[in-house]
């Protein structure tokens, strides 16, 4: 069998495992669905993640050791990662080899001729590498396996899912989507104009394969000197390595087309040099390290900013089990898993609400959402390939059992908005926040006041009989029947109560009699009260979960919404209570 033949079908085995396992980062009870899969396998396979998170904590994760079997193989062939199993390289290729079918071979040689811009990569990883020595891990934003899973976990799958209803009983929605997505067809779509453009100029994880290639034994090149001119070995080089003359070997990506469309068998994969020449890396330049070297300066700077001290954003809501934030961004490598699995939506991409250093990382969005952090799902934390979020317990979630002296797990807390709540700036009734707080003793808990109904002056009726006759129109928002409403004594907050029950035109049916209870009698004006249930937050119980501010009635920005304050993560954000 051919190698290139060998070759797709590797290719083509990865790219339907990747997606496979995107498919499968599903929470349901279905045999495709989360049930064991192992979908964080080719995130765990790329050493990139492996070393700036053991640069950032000290500490290599026990699924990120899969990353030293690749190690271990690149040392020996080299790139075979890029060439047989990265997904995005996949479709990369894929997407160059459609756009290029229709040209000569003169325009083939151009387009995969050698660039000096492919240095580019290496200073990136450089610079990245800087950044996670200082607990900044930004590899996930380049390196091509979380970049991929974030792309098709965030805008691909929620894309095809919103008509079929397959993946989704309802549709996904994340709110940086739009970016992602440009980024996403801005690497697909260069690939048109370069042949793995991504790959060549600007993939950290490819500049550490090439490092680690630059002595491996095994390599593609010439048993001799003696090559005719043909170049086909340039026309479908995927790397741009320059096989027809002194070849880059870091720049290989093992496509072996040149092998395999060598019409003379010039070209070998031995143990031993190439007969024409070789050399490691691209040409890089001092000014280019220095200037990758900056990432140390730059790390400093972002610390500057205090973003995870006293002047963190209040309203940056992390997944329940994250660690304090500058562990967190230690770790966190931007896949997305963590979004996707979630069944309420409510963990979204952030964009700059952590500082440019926590773009894309989780945050809690209870407003997108489907509902607030559900208390029994502890998906998030399960499906983590560095532990940025931990695995949780339910019981260390819900603060049972050996947890029950350490309480729940706390997101944050919740406030009350008293300018814009219904009870307490509208006089309306409301109590759907106090009756949707899942926790037990309810965290939310109300105080009844009675306020005389005003619509530009007191609305008030006079009583007839038994009952009483409105003096002027309704307001249009004002439903006396609903069971809230009331008349009582004019400017006596103390006197007997009678509570509407029906209207008919303008005439009020009231609960009982009027004269029990020393009520006024017939042609005497009353006022026409609301009974209010102004809710408080308790803030020794709130667990932040957000389904207060999710369902809260009030449209934009709701009532009442969680902060970070007393969440169980950062011992400096504790609240007195």
């Amino acid at each position: 069998m051919r190698i290139v033949t060998v070759r797709r079908i590797s290719q083509g085995f990865f790219l339907a495992v990747f997606l496979w396992f995107c498919i499968a980062a599903t929470l349901g009870s279905a045999w495709w669905q989360l049930r064991g899969w192992p979908i964080n396998w080719l995130l765990e396979l790329a050493p990139l993640t492996a070393v700036a998170t053991m640069l950032a904590t000290g500490t290599l994760f026990t699924g990120l050791a899969w990353a030293l079997v690749t190690i271990t193989i690149t040392l020996f062939v080299g790139r075979f990662f890029c060439g047989f199993v990265c997904p995005l390289g996949t479709i990369q290729q894929g997407a160059g080899w459609l756009a290029r079918r229709g040209l000569g071979p003169d325009a083939r040689v151009e387009a995969n001729r050698h660039r000096r811009p492919q240095a580019w990569k290496y200073y990136l990883l450089l610079f990245l590498l800087f950044l996670a020595l200082t607990g900044s891990v930004q590899t996930g934003v380049f390196d091509p396996l979380p970049l991929v899973h974030r792309s098709v976990n965030l805008v691909l799958l929620p894309l095809a899912d919103s008509g079929l209803g397959v993946l989704s009983d309802a549709p996904r929605a994340y709110v940086s989507v739009w970016l992602i997505g440009v980024v996403f067809l801005g690497v697909v779509g260069l690939t048109l104009f370069i042949p793995r453009f991504f790959c060549r100029f600007a993939c950290p994880l490819g500049a550490l394969f090439g490092l680690l290639s630059r002595f491996t034994p095994w390599r593609l090149g010439k048993p001799s000197t003696a090559c005719g001119d043909c170049c086909l070995c340039e026309q479908y080089c995927e790397g741009g390595c320059r096989p027809s003359g002194e070849i880059i070997t870091g720049e290989c990506v093992l496509c072996f087309n040149c092998l395999d469309g060598c019409p003379a068998s010039r070209m070998t994969f031995a143990a031993k040099p190439s007969a024409a020449g070789e050399t490691g890396l691209p040409d890089l330049s001092r000014r280019g390290v220095i200037i990758g070297g900056s990432g140390l300066l730059l790390a400093s700077m972002w610390g500057l900013g205090g973003l995870a001290g006293a002047n963190n954003n209040p309203l940056l809501i992390r997944p329940p089990g994250s660690l304090d934030e500058e562990r967190f961004l230690a770790r966190c490598i931007r896949c997305g898993q963590c979004m996707r699995i979630c069944p309420a939506n409510i963990i979204q991409p952030a964009l700059l609400e952590s500082g440019i250093q926590g773009l894309w990382t989780p945050a809690i969005n209870y407003r997108i959402s489907r509902s607030g952090c559900l208390p029994n799902c502890i998906a998030c934390g399960q499906v983590c390939p560095t532990a940025a979020i931990r695995p949780l317990s339910l019981e260390e979630k819900q603060g049972l059992g050996e947890f029950a002296g350490q309480g729940p797990i706390r997101m944050g807390t919740a406030f009350v908005d008293r300018g814009r709540c219904l009870p307490w700036a509208m006089d309306r009734p409301c109590l759907v926040c106090q009756e949707l707080c899942p926790v037990s003793p309810k965290a939310i808990f109300t105080r009844t006041f009675f306020e005389a109904i005003r619509d530009g002056q007191a609305l008030n009726a006079k009583i007839q009989e038994t009952g009483a006759d409105l003096e002027q129109p309704l307001p249009a928002h004002v439903n006396l029947t609903s069971g809230d409403y009331y008349v009582r004594g004019v400017g006596q907050p103390d006197s007997a109560l009678r509570r509407i029950t029906a209207l008919g035109g303008v005439k009020l049916i009231l609960e009982r009699p009027l004269e029990q209870e020393g009520l006024p009698t017939s042609g005497v004006r009353v006022d026409i009260v609301v009974k209010l249930s102004r809710p408080y937050v308790d803030p020794a119980r709130c667990i932040g979960c957000g389904m207060c501010e999710h369902e809260c009635p009030v449209a934009g920005q709701r009532a009442i919404r969680v902060f970070s304050e007393n969440e169980s993560r950062s011992r400096p954000g504790k609240m007195l209570v």
